[in-house]
């Protein structure tokens, strides 16, 4: 037999030792790197750092007495698995056209520098000056200090698009290609119709 550490021939009783966790029949001399396993330890259940529970018993319950009525057995509970919760936003606001020039200049109307300004919104002024220069779009937070601060009106509501008018067509009347594309250039007018042949 040989050692499963070292690989040398075990010459005397081969010795189990618990080296790093593992269990290894090991010679005398690499039986020190680990704790020996005597024969009435090896046979015991291991000892474990975590609660070993066989389905269908009952964790922390005590016996049945004999009184007669039994307990009932609670079920160790199963680790639920987080969902990934996803927000769903609606945006229902926009910022007007040229907001960049209309915050400038009523900046400037009010006599604001834009440390003032800054240290007004709680905000710092290279931010300012990047969102009047066009370089940086202010978000909603953003946006709304400076509405409360300069008194004017940056956030509109969105505006939906309304759906192209339906063209009805008789069912006896054949549209052509050059029929869409009037309605498409012309949404106003109605389209003129070809005279069946």
């Amino acid at each position: 037999m040989r050692c499963e550490v070292c690989g040398r021939k075990i010459h005397a009783n081969p010795i189990r030792a618990n080296i790093e966790g593992a269990k290894l029949t090991v010679c005398a001399e690499c039986a020190k790197h680990g704790k020996i396993i005597y024969p009435d330890e090896e046979n015991t259940a291991p000892k474990s750092p975590f609660l070993i529970v066989a389905s269908g018993s009952s964790i922390g319950s005590a016996p049945a007495s004999s009184s007669g009525a039994a307990k009932p057995k609670k079920q160790p509970q199963m680790l639920q698995k987080k969902r990934n919760l996803v927000a769903k936003v609606e945006i229902t606001q926009e910022l007007v056209e040229d907001c960049a020039a209309l915050i400038r200049v009523t900046r400037e109307k009010l006599g604001f520098s834009h440390e003032t300004l800054g240290l007004k919104i709680n905000e710092r002024a290279s931010v300012l000056k990047h969102v009047e220069l066009g370089k940086m779009v202010p978000d909603n937070l953003l946006a709304s200090k400076l509405e409360r601060a300069l008194k004017i009106k940056l956030l509109v509501p969105i505006e939906e698009d309304k759906p192209a008018p339906v063209l009805v067509v008789d069912k006896n009347q054949e549209m052509t290609l050059g029929d869409i594309i009037e309605i498409d250039s012309n949404p106003s007018e109605e389209p003129k119709r070809r005279k069946p042949s």
